[in-house]
């Protein structure tokens, strides 16, 4: 169960620093991250990714 959380938050919280630190992608990424459609995309992402995470990591949450 560890592994699942630790999955889940770990992509949580790649998902907040590419949404907080738009200086650290490249520059032509910046408009496209504040228009309103990326930001409902990347609050679908907080849903969805954790379980494709969980998905593809299942071999090594398993052990």
């Amino acid at each position: 169960m560890s592994k699942v959380v630790l999955a889940v938050v770990g992509t949580w919280l790649l998902l907040c620093a590419m949404i907080a630190f738009p200086a650290l992608l490249p520059a032509r990424w910046e408009y496209y991250l504040v228009s309103p459609a990326s930001v409902s995309l990347w609050l679908i992402a907080m849903f969805v990714s954790p379980f494709a995470v969980c998905w593809r990591l299942r071999r090594w949450i398993a052990r």
